[in-house]
């Protein structure tokens, strides 16, 4: 499962809220909700977002292995 507290680490550090990501880059607010959620987004987002904040996806975002999966 990809998580993406570390976008939220990121923007906590840059004292900018999900909202402000949200108008700066014209997402829906059902791609914040996603993100809010762990839940697939698109690459272009993922891509947008790592422009805005000059990051690499990484930066943004883990792999964490399913527990029922394992």
């Amino acid at each position: 499962m990809i998580k993406y507290y570390k976008l939220l680490d990121v923007l906590n550090r840059r004292e900018m809220t999900k909202e402000e990501l949200r108008i700066k880059l014209n997402l829906s607010s059902a791609t914040i909700a996603k993100i809010s959620k762990n839940e697939f987004i698109s690459l272009r987002v993922i891509n947008d977002i790592c422009k805005f904040l000059n990051c690499q996806p990484g930066d943004i975002m883990e792999y964490v292995p399913d527990k029922n999966n394992l």
